[in-house]
């Protein structure tokens, strides 16, 4: 696409599949705290509230898409580790900055849904 181009979401454009793929909070998440190689367990615990099924779903989504890597370590006891791809690390610093834009206006953004609703229930 062009700069100057006005965007166009078509219905059969190859982004949309990969963007709902990968820009989920939790796949987000997930290459935030991929900052080093991690266990699962390792993983879970550094992102709160998630459930194992959904955390298994993301890891397996983010490996198939190629941004993250999945490696048997040999046991006992046997272990899994994951870890960013160069695709994946390409991606996380973009990732990183719109987490910290999040951050930086959650207050704000959390005024106005409290405006909002204020006057939706008036």
């Amino acid at each position: 696409m062009r700069d100057d181009a006005e965007p166009v979401f078509r219905a059969d454009c190859p982004s949309r599949p990969i963007l709902d793929q990968i820009a989920d909070k939790w796949s987000m998440m997930a290459m935030a705290v991929l900052d080093k190689p991690a266990r699962f367990n390792e993983l879970k615990r550094r992102l709160q509230g998630i459930t194992q099924r959904v955390l298994t779903q993301t890891l397996r989504r983010l490996e198939r898409n190629g941004m993250i890597t999945r490696v048997v370590l040999p046991g006992p006891p046997l272990g899994v580790e994951y870890s960013l791809t160069p695709l994946g690390r390409s991606l996380r610093e973009p990732f990183m900055h719109l987490y910290g834009w999040t951050v930086e206006h959650s207050a704000e953004i959390a005024a106005h849904q409290r405006s909002y609703d204020d006057r939706a229930s008036a």
